[in-house]
């Protein structure tokens, strides 16, 4: 059953590429359905992948082969609560080190240029909790970073 709201993801050619490596990386996610052109269209042909959906850790997606037209951007995000600094390491490795970049402050992009946070709950729990003075440090601790390193963030937290 086709979900009422999904989220679709524009890609150049290669959205079942990407939906394989997201299905293989995060748990909860899979590939259901790849839907390829009926017919021979302007940029491209009868059979080509046209469409994938997915899900990315239980969120409906479909990946869109639209061509060049659109590129990805900061303004959307797949924000991931880790648990673990293994589970912080495992993600972001995964994403940088298939062709991704990093980037300051738990954020990565993939090879597709889409953009990934990898959030551990112990930071996001201090930022948003009700020791201020913690709160600070454990920000300004995480403007530092790239990969979010949880010791240092628990050591921030503790002052």
């Amino acid at each position: 059953m086709t979900p009422k709201n999904s989220i679709c993801l524009w890609y150049d050619t290669d959205a079942e590429e990407a939906a394989n490596f997201y299905a293989r990386t995060f748990p909860d996610s899979r590939v259901i359905a790849v839907h390829k052109a009926p017919g021979d269209y302007p940029s491209g042909k009868q059979g080509d992948v046209i469409t994938v959906e997915f899900t990315v850790m239980g969120v409906p997606c479909i990946g869109l082969n639209g061509g060049k037209a659109f590129s990805h951007s900061e303004a959307f995000s797949f924000q991931v609560a880790t648990d673990s600094q293994e589970e912080t390491d495992r993600y972001w490795n995964a994403i940088v080190g298939n062709g991704g970049q990093e980037s300051v402050c738990g954020w990565c992009k993939d090879k597709w240029g889409l953009s990934w946070q990898i959030s551990p709950r112990v930071l996001t729990q201090a930022v948003a909790g009700s020791d201020r003075a913690a709160a600070k440090r454990a920000w300004e601790a995480m403007m530092d970073m790239g990969k979010i390193d949880i010791a240092t963030i628990e050591k921030a937290i503790k002052g």
